[in-house]
């Protein structure tokens, strides 16, 4: 497995988004299992998750809680950054809100640090911008967990360029990461894509495959994708991740999975190297 940097922390170059696993259409907890002892059979050490990775209103941390189960029945689980996040919440019918209270993302931290049986949390992640609260006050909050040791690293979502900058510095330097959607469909976060390697802190693209199924398609914009897959006799999944990771060398995809094949196929695009002319077509999607 090709790894890639978080921090100082070396995880594997693709890691697996564990949300399918938990909100609705989730599979049975013995496939989720198998899913991620698959992955991390195959040299995964990054897994992404939330507190909001859940479908019901009894079931907050739902996500946390079976990673949590397959890490320990595994005996690599030990190697592995867990990702979790705070300030989303589902209330149970479908919807999302938001809470980026400082209050509230303490308490948050100290409920993901019990379901995930930790004394630290890997990497601690401001889920998503609260415009109820200024946002000086909820990185603020993540910067304190990190100076009480609650969490190792400290990281941000659906974060633009300007409070990027402003995370970095409340952090006092130390933002490791970035999670903003990107993918073939979506790809408005190339200038926070850019700003972070200027920065050398990581991009974790989230929901990476986006669109990518429409590839395929008669006239589809996503065509490209599957004429290089077919060039290469691979998935046109495989194909957008490795342009991804050939985009810059802080990018860490996390797409999401709830079989084991489905992220077997997305670990595989490591190994897939593009022309100069291949990125160029696909750059121009």
């Amino acid at each position: 497995m090709h790894t890639r940097r978080i921090g100082d922390v070396e995880v594997s170059a693709i890691g697996l988004g564990a949300m399918p696993m938990s909100i609705e259409g989730r599979p049975d907890e013995a496939r989720s299992l198998a899913t991620i002892h698959a992955a991390l059979d195959a040299g995964v050490t990054l897994i992404d998750t939330a507190d909001a990775y859940h479908r019901d209103a009894a079931e907050v941390g739902h996500n946390e809680t079976l990673i949590a189960k397959a890490l320990a029945s595994h005996d690599l689980g030990k190697d592995v950054l867990v990702a979790t996040k705070g300030g989303h919440l589902r209330p149970g019918d479908g919807t999302w809100t938001l809470d980026g209270s400082p209050r509230h993302l303490k308490e948050a931290c100290e409920e993901s640090l019990r379901r995930l049986g930790v004394e630290a949390i890997g990497l601690y992640q401001f889920h998503r911008p609260d415009p109820k609260v200024p946002y000086a006050e909820s990185v603020g909050a993540v910067r304190d967990l990190l100076d009480e040791g609650k969490i190792r690293m400290a990281g941000i979502s659906n974060a633009n360029p300007e409070q990027i900058r402003q995370a970095n510095d409340i952090l006092g330097g130390r933002l490791v990461s970035v999670q903003n959607q990107f993918s073939p469909a979506f790809r408005s976060s190339e200038p926070e894509l850019r700003l972070c390697d200027e920065l050398g802190v990581a991009f974790l693209p989230w929901s990476p495959l986006g669109g990518i199924s429409r590839a395929r398609e008669l006239g589809s914009a996503y065509a490209p994708f599957a004429r290089v897959a077919e060039a290469h006799g691979v998935s046109p999944q495989r194909v957008c991740l490795a342009w991804m990771l050939a985009k810059s060398p802080v990018v860490v995809p996390i797409p999401g999975s709830s079989r084991p094949e489905t992220i077997l196929d997305s670990l595989a695009a490591t190994e897939l190297v593009l022309t100069a002319e291949e990125l160029a077509e696909l750059d121009a999607v």
